[in-house]
């Protein structure tokens, strides 16, 4: 009995010591040492818009020999101007700033009161012309702009945000075929913000001062990264 039991004990032992030797048995020990692997990539996407509006500052200077008289000849001046501005279709138009000064002469010596107003206008592209005319004709010595808009323009961002998004793994794909493995699924996505450059000048509107405002096109921009998961 003792025999028959050490042989059993000895037939237990090989067989372990033979499924440890065998090529499957040694990948079972291994494990998926790749399990952890990922690969990180920039995207970039941009969306294309003409813009639709135009900000434009407006002022008056005006002096006079006493403040008080400087400050009023000013205020009955911008008062037509800013009719003028919102009659010509001017929108949203906001006071951004009222000044008054000591003026001085060429030789430096006090010379009266100077005052001034400006305003701020949103204006529609097919009106710009119109409005600036009418800024000037009431009494406007200072213009200043345009600062072009787009309507919208979260949505334009959200769109870039997608195509940026795209953008990322088209270039994560290859990276990844290049080494001989696969995408997975996306584990990370970093914002990396967005811009709102450049015109590039195919529409415009002139005054009839012959003020031209070029219009452009508008691009907006988003940046990402993201991470995959490699499989």
């Amino acid at each position: 009995m003792k025999r028959i039991a050490l042989a059993a004990i000895l037939l237990v032992a090989a067989a372990a010591v033979a499924g440890v030797a065998r090529p499957e048995g040694a990948r079972a020990v291994e494990g998926p040492s790749q399990a952890g692997d990922s690969i990180t990539v920039s995207g970039n996407g941009s969306v294309s818009a003409v813009p639709t509006t135009a900000v434009f500052s407006f002022g008056v200077d005006s002096r006079a020999a006493t403040a008080k008289g400087a400050l009023a000849a000013n205020s009955r001046e911008m008062r037509l101007v800013i009719a003028a501005v919102k009659a010509a279709g001017g929108k949203n138009v906001t006071t951004q700033s009222v000044n008054l000064s000591q003026a001085f002469g060429a030789d430096g010596a006090p010379n009266g009161f100077a005052a001034s107003n400006v305003v701020t206008a949103t204006i529609g592209l097919d009106q710009v012309g119109a409005v600036i005319d009418a800024a000037v004709e009431a009494g406007a010595n200072q213009a200043n702009g345009p600062s072009l808009g787009v309507a919208d323009q979260e949505k334009l961002y959200r769109q870039a945000l997608k195509a940026a998004v795209a953008d990322a793994r088209e270039s994560a794909q290859v990276l990844a075929q290049a080494a001989g493995r696969s995408l997975g699924k996306v584990t990370a996505i970093v914002e990396g913000g967005g811009t709102y450059p450049v015109p590039m000048y195919e529409k415009s509107a002139v005054s009839d001062v012959g003020v031209p405002i070029e219009a452009g096109t508008r691009e907006t921009t988003a940046t990402i990264s993201v991470t995959f998961a490699l499989i």
